[in-house]
Order: C-alpha cells, then structure tokens, then sequence
C-alpha cells in the first residue's frame, strides 16, 4: 500500500464531501428518495391516533374533542361509538395504506438513485484507473483492481443512500416526534433522551474497531479476486506443470481467511448493535413502568400513553438508526478508502494546462541527458542523449535490465523523465496533449495483445473509423491476408482471450496490420520477433519493412540479425548508452556490440538477415 497512503480521513467530514459531490450530480433522484422518506415521517405521525381514538373514546368513555365531534357529524350525520369505530378503522387502513405506498416508493427511487451513484463512482475509477502508470498497474494485480471497481464502488451508494439520507430523515423524524412528545407529556419527554449517553459511549467504544475491520475484510477479500485472476490468466502454466490442486489450495486459503475476517467484523458490528437495542429496551421499559404511573396518578390516559410508547418507539427507532447507520458507514469506509486511495493516487503522466495539439509530425525524436526511473533514489536511466532525424530508424539492443523498455517507454510519455527532456520535432513533449502525441505512435510488442473481438475490430482498434477495404489492404500489406481468409468467419472471426486461438505469428502479423492501419508516422517496436521461428520471422520482417517504410522506428532487438541494417545502433549498458554506429561500425569498434554479436552468433557469424526465406553470412 505504499503507493496509495495519500487519502483523507476515511470516515470524516473529507468522506461525506467527497461523496456528497457525487450525490449532488444525481440531485433528481436524490430529490426523489427524501421527499418520499418525508412523507413516509408525516404519515407515521398520524399512524397511532386511529387508536388512541378506539381507546379514550369508544373503550374508555372519555368525552371527544370538539373537532373530532364536527368531523363524525359532517361524515355520518351521528356521533356514535359504532360509527366512531367505523371511523378508526377506515383510518388506520388508509394509514397503513399510504405508509406501504410510500415505503415501496422509496425503495424504488432509492434502487434507482443507489445504482447511479455506484456506476458514477465506478466509471470515474476505472477512467482514473487507465490513466495510472504502467508502474502503477505493474505492482498492483488486476484482481484487486476489479474488485475495487466492481465491489468497492457501491460503497457510495451504502453510504449515500443507506446512511447520509436516513441520517437526515432520522433528524427529522426525531425532532418531529420530540415535539409531539412534548406536548403530551413533558417530563416523560425528557426522560425517554435517558437512552442517549448510553448509545454514545456504545459508538464510541466500536466505532473504530468497525471501520479497522471493515477495512482488513475488503483487503483479504481482494486477494481472492487475485487468486483467481491470476490463475485463470496462467491456466496454460499451471496445466502444464499439474498445480491445480496447489491452486486450488492457494484459493481455500484466501477464501479462509476472507471468512475469517468476515466473522471478526461481523463480531465487532454485532455487539456494537446488541448494546444500542439494549440501550432503547431499557429506555422504552422505563417509560413503559413510568408511564402506568401517570395512569394511575390520572395524569395520563390509555390512549395517551398508547400514542406516547407509539412515539417512543418512532423517537428511539431514528436514535437506533443513526447508531446503526454510523455502523453501515464504519462498515462502507473500508471499501470507500479503498476507492479513495486509487482516486487519489497520482502516480501518472499529467497533461500540462494549455497542452498543445501535435500538428504535422515530421518524426524528430530527441533525448537530452535523460534520467528517469520507477523508485525514489533508483534510476534506471542515467544521462541519456539520443538523436533519431525523421524517417530512421533506431535500434536499442543490450542485455536484460539495461533500460532498453524504460528509453522507448519516454517516447508516448508511459514515463517521464526526472531530469533532461524529450523533443519530438523540437517541442518537449511535455508542452504537447497526451492524446495528439499517443495518436502519432505505433507500437508492435514482443507479446502482442488482442481482444476477444473480431480480426477486424483487432486490426480497426487504432482506427475505428477505418472501412472494411483499408482493414483488408493492412493485412495484406501485414502478410494475414491469406490465414485470416481461411478462418470460419474471415476478418468477423472473433478470437479468443488474448488472441489465444491464433498462433503466435499470427497474433504478431495481425498486430503489425494495427499498427499499420493507425499510420503513425512514429514506430516503435519491443522485440518482436523473439520468439518466433525461422520461417514466421522471414515472413514477419517482410511485413516489418513496409511497416517501418518513412516513419521514424524504434525497435528493441535481441535478435541482431534483425537490426543490421538500422540507420543506428544504440547499444545500452547499466541504465547508459555505451556506444552508438551502424552494425559494421560497431563491429569494426570490437566494443560491447561485438561481444554480444559473437556470442549469438559464433565467430563464424552465421545468422539470418532481413531477407525473408534466406541464410547468409553475416556482413563483417
């Protein structure tokens, strides 16, 4: 979590602002779930009077209001016991009629307003999650990732909906059966708030120990949503070397310990919630004995006292809802911290205010003294200078951890460099828009990646709008015209998860037909014939070649045979550029390059060139 650590106070003013924002943005249907929870408190105010009627009036004899008179008399023309029954009756079904009514009403608005908010907050963490870093993504599983978009999401809606609204219809509530309360009696009123201090050293001894919890369970519970996607994502691996039962031990254990830490939060929320119903038991047993007192004493009536527990029990369920909806919060803010801690991770490449467009892109790239690297202290690059004119093409080769990814990563801005600057036709890219840049790169990767889309949206992903003619001329151009004809369907074919019912040169001919299609006037090029055979390579360096045509080319090589005619050879070592030249100048140098040319190829120098379908001597 050391990435992550710059949140605000997870279950303070910080957290009701930040998700009140959220719910400002849906203000209809955040309209619509009060003004039916405020009707639901005015119907509960007339709900226990009905019988308050039944008992002063028709059980206890006591003479009626005049109001009530003139209503029986305007209603039935008489003042009956059997009409004035008629008449609590009627009124305690249209009572519980339009308390059912706006109960379903609030629900509804509630679900819909709820699922709002969740989608929002997941929308603006999964657009912030692909603006992160590939540092960013490198150290955090996408498991964890999904489960923050996915799960952790709807914690605005608990919170919102489940919690900030019924907190304030509780006040409400409170303050209106307070009053009436009062009015009835206002000794007992004061006494029935005896319960308050009790539920506030209740939240106070839980309220901690129930976000604590919360926290911990949604972090172990993402650990499931790692187990699971990484192995699913290495089931080849794990096939191949029969550690499905270590697998399925390694999800036993996560799914264990989540459960584990689900019964520890689940503890702490249950004994904090058993304290507040004894607080408002006791309370609501005190008034009850203090109450048959006042009877007693002539100082009260049945139905008065009816309609008082009746409010005491409407003054003690909004007391027991805000405690409870204290839980419920504690209970989100783990999921909201970690949301929160995402949002508020700002390990990415920033846009400069006022980033200019890219106009015409000739393809100068330079690098100037850069140094740049992913830990504080730890550089992987150190003064780098590098120069590619327009249209040449650069090939970067040296051994495993010289930095050759991190340099051509500077290019599209993945990284930027902490000191020294990076110029494409003589602007920083900093000064440039992240988008207008990106759309002037190509890039063909040692392991290309597709959609389980059709070979055409595959081959269109750079260039949606292109028709279905542009499509095909890529591939041809590409050499996948001919295998993707073949398929079932053709270019509607749909590949499989990472493109895994195609062969391996087959993923890289349809990725070098994207790459062709977008028409970026820059390229770059991560090893893309490393692991493929002989004779995929020939037919793969042919599609390279129309690819690299007039466009300034990066390509990272660890087969020379592929570089050998590049306008220069940048040859990396330890984060630097050991030395620069064409592939007879390095070799003539009898430098870095050279070693590394004789021990992939013998001193006899045999090696495969860029023509496809040959073998020749090495040019010496």
């Amino acid at each position: 979590m050391a990435e992550m650590t710059n949140h605000p106070n997870a279950h303070g003013a910080p957290l009701l602002w930040w998700l009140g924002r959220y719910a400002l943005r849906r203000w209809s249907g955040m309209s619509a779930v009060l003004f039916t929870m405020l009707l639901k408190i005015g119907v509960d105010v007339l709900r226990p009077w009905p019988m308050m009627a039944l008992v002063d009036y028709v059980l206890q004899h006591q003479p009626m209001p005049s109001w009530l008179l003139s209503a029986m008399t305007a209603l039935f023309g008489a003042t009956s016991a059997q009409d004035l029954i008629l008449l609590c009756i009627a009124g305690t079904a249209v009572v519980f009629l339009l308390g059912w009514a706006l109960t379903a009403a609030a629900a509804m608005a509630g679900v819909g307003f709820g699922q709002q908010l969740a989608y929002d907050l997941a929308a603006d963490l999964f657009a912030h999650l692909q603006k992160l870093s590939l540092r960013f993504h490198s150290r955090r599983s996408a498991g964890d990732s999904i489960r923050r978009v996915l799960v952790d999401s709807n914690c605005i809606s608990t919170i919102v909906k489940d919690a900030m609204i019924p907190v304030l219809t509780s006040v409400v509530t409170l303050i209106v059966m307070f009053g009436i309360l009062w009015k009835l009696n206002a000794a007992l009123a004061m006494v029935s708030l005896a319960v308050v201090p009790m539920m506030a050293w209740t939240f106070r001894c839980y309220a901690g120990r129930m976000v604590e919890t919360s926290y911990r369970q949604q972090e172990i519970d993402s650990g499931i949503y790692e187990t699971i996607e990484r192995t699913l994502s290495a089931i080849p691996v794990v096939q191949a070397f029969c550690r499905e039962e270590d697998a399925d031990l390694q999800f036993r254990k996560a799914t264990s310990a989540s459960l584990s830490a689900t019964l520890v939060a689940t503890d702490v929320q249950l004994k904090f919630k058993i304290f507040i119903g004894l607080s408002t038991a006791l309370g609501a047993a005190g008034m009850l004995w203090l109450g048959a007192h006042e009877v007693l004493a002539g100082r009260l009536t049945a139905g008065s006292l009816l309609v008082f527990l009746s409010y005491l029990s409407s003054l003690y369920s909004p007391l027991e809802m805000l405690a409870y909806t204290s839980s419920t919060m504690r209970g989100a803010a783990g999921s909201a911290l970690r949301v929160m801690e995402v949002l508020n991770t700002g390990d990415h490449v920033q846009q400069a205010p006022g980033a200019l467009p890219l106009a015409a892109v000739k393809g100068e790239v330079i690098l100037e003294d850069v140094t740049v690297g992913y830990e504080t202290g730890r550089p992987v690059l150190h003064n780098v200078s590098l120069r590619a004119r327009a249209g040449e093409c650069i090939a970067i080769v040296g051994p495993t951890g010289a930095g050759k990814s991190t340099l051509v990563s500077l290019i599209p801005r993945f990284v930027d460099p902490w000191s020294g600057r990076v110029m494409l036709d003589g602007q920083d890219l900093t000064t440039l828009s992240l988008e207008s840049l990106r759309k002037n790169i190509s890039l063909v990767l040692q392991e290309p990646f597709l959609f389980p889309v059709s070979i055409a949206g595959n081959i269109a992903y750079g260039n949606p709008a292109a028709s279905h003619g542009q499509i095909e001329a890529a591939a041809r151009a590409a050499n996948a015209h001919d295998f993707i004809i073949r398929l079932p369907e053709g270019y509607d074919t749909v590949v499989g998860e990472r493109g895994a019912t195609l062969s391996g040169g087959e993923r890289q001919r349809i990725s070098i037909a994207r790459a062709l299609l977008k028409d970026a006037p820059i390229l770059i090029l991560d090893e893309p014939t490393s692991s493929l055979d002989m004779r995929t390579e020939a037919l793969l360096l042919e599609a390279l070649q129309r690819l690299t045509a007039g466009r300034t080319t990066f390509v990272i090589a660890h087969r020379l045979s592929t570089i050998r005619n590049a306008d220069l050879i940048a040859v990396m070592d330890s984060g630097r550029i050991a030395e620069t030249g064409t592939h007879s100048e390095l070799l003539a140098a009898g430098g870095l390059y050279a070693g590394l040319h004789a021990r992939q190829f013998g001193s006899k120098g045999n090696l495969v060139t860029l023509d496809p379908g040959q073998r020749n001597e090495a040019p010496q």
